[in-house]
């Protein structure tokens, strides 16, 4: 295939490059010190086809966006084989995402891979809400991009975004904090891989939303600035083609999981 020729000495891989492949590509990814893989959070393909692409690339490190760095700790070699327990002890029931059932693969994947935590506290969240991503993200801010505001034309893109994805059930006014804690997220993330990258030598694999998977905008952006000698690969698995524009090295296009309108609950319909 010719995406393995135009990547196998990946450093950070061009637009030309970008391409969609099948979930079987999943097993013969080029090779990156970081490969970030993307999901749709409620579609249990796109965690069985992580599943598939970790066992493959077998990581020194797995960067969970779902876990804190707190509740990465909680993943012990005694728990990892048990999924009840060790959902117990992640509190994964109060913590809002999909079934553990979709993620525990993922561990089971990469048995002594160590594990990392990538995710924000709410109470940082919503500093990064009211005092933007820089003053919650805190020392280092600069590094990951967060101390200079976005270009207006970027800055209202994603506004938009947030406002569609949000099914235009949240005042104007909050449409730029949820911007920021969209930025602190990112750069969170990319803090966590190079920590990772930093204690286990890499390879490092993220599983996380596709959003912050992309090239354009999300970790891959926030570690371009913060640790540019890492080589990343950025994977994003989406339920609609997006296009030859898509802002993600490779990327799976699967059906979409079979879910209640999104926008019921928002909107009291």
């Amino acid at each position: 295939m010719k995406w393995l020729s135009f990547l196998g000495a990946l450093a950070f891989a061009s637009p030309a490059a970008a391409e969609r492949i099948s979930a079987s590509d999943l097993r013969r990814l080029p090779p990156a010190d970081v490969v970030i893989l993307g999901e749709v959070h409620d579609n249990p393909l796109h965690h069985q086809h992580q599943a598939l692409a970790v066992a493959a690339l077998r990581p020194s490190a797995l960067v969970f966006e779902m876990l804190t760095p707190e509740k990465a700790e909680a993943v012990t070699p005694a728990l990892r084989g048990d999924a009840e327990a060790l959902s117990r002890a992640l509190d994964w029931d109060e913590s809002g995402w999909p079934a553990f059932s979709m993620y525990h693969p993922i561990l089971l994947a990469a048995p002594a891979a160590q594990v990392f935590g990538g995710d924000v506290p709410r109470d940082r969240l919503r500093l990064s809400v009211s005092d933007g991503a820089g003053a919650a993200f805190g020392d280092g801010a600069a590094r990951y991009g967060l101390a200079a505001a976005l270009p207006d034309t970027e800055q209202a893109a994603r506004e938009e975004e947030q406002r569609v994805a949000h099914c235009d059930a949240l005042p104007a006014e909050l449409l730029p904090g949820m911007v920021e804690a969209q930025r602190l997220r990112d750069a969170a993330l990319a803090r966590a891989v190079i920590e990772a990258h930093a204690a286990t030598g890499g390879p490092v694999a993220v599983i996380t939303g596709s959003g912050h998977a992309r090239r354009d905008r999300g970790v891959p952006a926030a570690l371009a600035l913060a640790a540019p000698e890492l080589s990343v690969l950025s994977v994003g698995q989406l339920e609609e083609d997006p296009g030859a524009s898509a802002p993600f090295d490779l990327w799976v296009v699967t059906s979409p999981a079979q879910r209640d309108d999104p926008c019921a609950a928002l909107l009291g319909r």
